[in-house]
C-alpha cells in the first residue's frame, strides 16, 4: 500500500455519534489510487452509516468526529458548499434504489446532462447532453439516445441503476461509493451492472452483505460489525483464513452446501443488537461461541490498516494476551 499522501480515501478515527451515544466508533481504512475495497456485514452494523459519514449526508442529529481525507483534504468539518463541490465531482456514489436517487419529473439524458453543467465540466448545454448520451451507451443502455428521454418510471429497474451509473462516472470521479446498487437486481442484471462497476477506473468502496459480490468484484474486504471493524484484509486471505469469529460466521451462513449438526444450514446465533446497544468490549462477544472473561474489554487491533484484526483469540493464531 502506498504512503498515507497518495491514498484516495484515507478515514482515521471515524466516529459518528448522536445524543452522548456512539453508532460507529473509531473506524480507520484507505483506499488507494484504483483499488476496489468491500465493506460488508450484516444489515444494522453501520456500514451506510459510515458511507454517509465519508459523503457527509448524514441526517439531522448525528455527528461525526475524526478525520475523512480526501486526496489529503479534509472533508470532516468542511461547509456544505465545499461538500457540494467535491461531491459529483471527485467523489460520487451509487445508492440502492434508484427511483428515490432520480428526479421524476426530468428525462434521464438531462439528469446525466445536469452533473457535469453543475460542475462545469462541459462548456455549454449541447455538449453536455452529447457526453451524457455517450455515457449512456457507455453503461450499455440499449438504445441510448431515445432511452434518454424517458422519464425514470419508463425505465426497469436494471436501466435506472445504469443510468446512476452513468451519472455518478461522468465527471471522472476519484472515488466511487456504491452501496448495496445491485440488491433489487435479478441475478443476470446484477452481473451486467458489477461489470460496469468493475471496468470503473476510480478508486471504489462498495457496501453489502452479499459476500458472492465482494469476491467478484473486490481487491481487499473490511468486516463490520456493531459499528466497529473487526477484520481487513485481501479478499482471497479473509475468504480462505478469516482469523475472526464474525468473519468465520458470515462465511459459514453464506455457504448453502453446509449444513451443521442437525442438518440445518449454518447461522450466527442471536441476532444483531440495535444501533448503540452494542456490548462493552467485544462487540461480537454476546454472539460469539469462543467469547471469555478476557472479551470483557476492547480487543486492540493487530496488525496493519490494510490487514488486521480485532480478537482477543484470532482464529488460526495464538491469543493476543498469550
Amino acid at each position: 500500500m502506498t504512503p498515507t499522501a497518495e491514498q484516495v480515501l484515507d478515514v482515521r478515527g471515524l466516529t459518528v455519534s448522536t445524543g452522548g451515544l456512539d453508532l460507529v466508533s473509531d473506524i480507520g481504512f484507505r483506499v488507494g489510487p484504483g483499488e476496489r475495497v468491500g465493506l460488508i456485514g450484516e444489515s444494522g452494523s453501520g456500514k451506510s452509516l459510515t458511507a454517509a459519514a465519508v459523503l457527509g449526508l448524514l441526517p439531522d442529529g448525528l455527528r461525526a468526529t475524526g478525520s475523512v481525507r480526501l486526496t489529503g483534504v479534509e472533508l470532516l468539518g468542511a461547509s456544505e458548499r465545499a461538500l457540494s463541490a467535491v461531491r459529483g465531482r471527485r467523489m460520487t456514489t451509487v445508492f440502492q434504489e434508484p427511483m428515490t436517487a432520480l428526479n421524476p419529473s426530468m428525462r434521464v439524458v438531462d439528469q446525466v446532462a445536469e452533473v457535469m453543467l453543475v460542475h462545469r465540466t462541459r462548456p455549454d448545454r449541447r455538449s453536455a447532453r452529447a457526453a451524457a448520451v455517450e455515457l449512456l451507451a457507455g453503461v450499455r443502455l440499449p438504445d441510448p439516445v431515445e432511452a434518454g428521454r424517458a422519464y425514470p418510471h419508463q425505465l426497469s429497474g436494471g436501466q435506472r441503476q445504469r443510468v446512476l451509473l452513468a451519472i455518478a462516472l461522468a465527471n471522472d470521479p476519484e472515488l466511487l461509493i456504491c452501496d448495496e446498487p445491485t440488491t433489487a437486481l435479478d441475478v443476470r442484471v446484477q452481473a451486467q451492472v458489477l461489470d460496469l462497476i468493475r471496468g470503473a477506473s476510480a478508486a471504489l468502496l462498495f457496501i453489502t452483505h452479499d459476500l458472492a459480490v465482494v469476491a467478484s468484484v473486490c481487491d481487499r474486504v473490511l468486516v463490520m460489525y456493531g459499528g466497529r471493524l473487526v477484520e481487513a484484509g485481501p479478499v482471497a486471505e479473509i475468504f480462505r483464513r478469516p482469523r475472526h469469529p464474525y468473519t468465520r460466521g458470515l462465511l459459514d451462513a453464506s455457504d448453502l452446501d453446509s449444513t451443521d449438526e442437525r442438518g440445518r444450514l449454518r447461522t450466527i446465533p442471536g441476532s444483531v443488537p440495535a444501533a448503540g446497544a452494542f456490548p462493552e468490549g467485544c462487540v461480537f462477544r454476546t454472539r460469539c461461541a469462543g467469547a471469555d472473561d478476557d472479551c470483557v474489554d476492547l480487543p486492540p487491533w493487530t496488525g496493519t490498516p490494510e490487514a488486521g484484526t480485532a480478537c482477543w483469540h484470532p482464529l488460526g493464531a495464538p491469543d493476543v494476551r498469550a
